[in-house]
């Protein structure tokens, strides 16, 4: 779950608000709508009647000097976590994975041969769910087997893979490395097993410590562990717990999210239904201990690379599909609901399983919705999204754009210096730690104002 990317509705200004650091309990709780931002213009302005925008750039002569990746959505799992809020199939049976892995092959068969992918090589891709480690060795192997008709992505700088720890063996975690697979990004969350059950997550204790030490056995480049910051449950003593283990795995990169309360997850239904209050801890309190996990991580010899991710040495650890994401790299969408951004249009596929493939199969490329951003949005996305690696030179988008940002986005940058979010040195805007582990609640002051108050979804 590295990169969330879908939330509900709510105005961003309701958002602003929540998640700032203010003094009254309904600011600092954490309410149902929060927003992790992952792209601009907000989602809610892609469009069905935009879909031709896509289908035009697809078939458009490329800039052969952009990257291409290519994301793959696994939609399947185990069992529903309580604060999931993505497309997923639990308890799903082989048959049902073949169908997928078949459609997932035809939707490649369709794409492959379009004039913006002909003779164009993966620079990076990106397994993502769901679980893709839900997929047995046998059920990998095949996906290899049938993907590598359309794409090859046997010199990609990265290739990762999401895994669910309690979903791994010996002989996956073989098969993932010899299917390619150069990033492994396992899904800890958390070091207390009543605190995994009483969120939902699927693993046992157990089970990370022995998929932790096969993955290291078998060997990958990169291996990334994630771990949340306020689940249910947590508590001061047990989140510094879970810090020293994570120093003890020395994992390549660590991923720290703060828990939010997105629409359509288990707990926000039972909030709005029971009445309940919010049993996620307050922004402060995530915030302190998100603090507290960067300072002992620092300590412990990593470095920060974003917001929430840290690394063992930032010459040699890189998040190639983060990098290029928030670089406007092209992005090639496979699978159900899967998000794309390819030759400067925004789009996602159709969001249910059954109309997948029932599009797929009747051999229709299953896109949904598109939008193409102007310039100047194009220049607020990879300006927000690059805020969140906590240092941003200006000079580049310059370069890119032909823009000043220091000037177009002068008003913002300075009320968020006055408030100690950042500050402005040497041609570069550097977060400040303060800025840094809210900074999504910054990024909104950058948007066009009319994109300020819609649903994000």
């Amino acid at each position: 779950m590295e990169l969330a990317t879908i939330h509900r509705p709510g105005s961003f200004r309701d958002f602003l608000r929540k998640s700032s650091t203010m003094t009254t309990e309904t600011a600092t709780t954490t309410q149902i709508g929060s927003y992790f931002i992952s792209n601009y213009p907000p989602y809610s302005q892609w469009k069905k009647e935009f879909t031709p925008e896509i289908f035009a750039a697809l078939d458009a002569e490329p800039d052969r000097s952009t990257p291409l990746g290519m994301y793959v959505h696994i939609p399947f799992c185990r069992k529903r976590c309580k604060f999931c809020y993505f497309r997923v199939y639990t308890q799903q049976n082989a048959d049902t994975i073949k169908n997928y892995v078949d459609a997932l092959d035809k939707e490649l068969t369709l794409l492959k041969d379009k004039r913006g992918l002909s003779n164009r090589s993966l620079q990076f891709v990106y397994f993502g769910g769901g679980t893709p480690s839900y997929l047995s060795a046998r059920q990998l192997h095949l996906l290899r087997e049938r993907l590598s008709d359309s794409v090859s992505w046997d010199n990609a700088q990265e290739v990762t893979f999401e895994c669910e720890p309690g979903t791994l063996s010996l002989e996956k975690v073989q098969t993932l490395k010899e299917i390619g697979i150069t990033r492994i990004s396992l899904g800890v969350e958390n070091f207390n097993e009543k605190i995994l059950e009483e969120n939902g997550r699927a693993h046992l204790l157990p089970e990370v410590y022995r998929a932790y030490e096969w993955i290291r056995q078998v060997g990958f480049p990169q291996v990334n562990i994630d771990l949340i910051a306020g689940m249910v449950g947590e508590t001061d003593e047990n989140w510094q717990h879970c810090i020293d283990e994570a120093i003890k795995m020395e994992p390549d990169n660590i991923t720290i999210y703060q828990m939010e309360l997105p629409w359509n997850t288990v707990y926000s239904k039972e909030m709005l239904e029971q009445g309940i209050e919010s049993p996620v801890a307050d922004w402060p309190t995530k915030r302190r201990w998100a603090s507290e996990a960067i300072d002992r991580l620092l300590a412990s010899g990593y470095q920060l690379s974003s917001g929430n991710e840290l690394v063992r040495n930032l010459q040699t650890d890189h998040f190639v599909y983060r990098d290029n994401l928030f670089r406007g790299s092209d992005l090639l969408a496979v699978g159900v609901s899967s998000f794309g951004h390819f030759q400067g249009v925004h789009y996602q596929n159709v969001d249910k399983l059954e109309t997948y493939l029932e599009l797929v199969n009747s051999g229709e490329i299953p896109i949904n919705r598109a939008y193409k951003p102007t310039p100047h949005q194009v220049l607020i996305r990879e300006w927000v999204l690059q805020m969140k690696e906590g240092r941003i030179a200006a000079q580049p988008f310059r370069d890119k754009f032909g823009v000043d940002p220091l000037v177009e986005f002068a008003t913002a940058l300075a009320n968020q210096e006055r408030a100690g979010y950042l500050e402005v040195q040497d041609d570069e805007v550097i977060l400040t730690r303060k800025g840094l582990l809210q900074v999504d609640s910054l990024l909104t002051e950058y948007f066009e104002e009319q994109h300020r108050e819609v649903r994000y979804t």
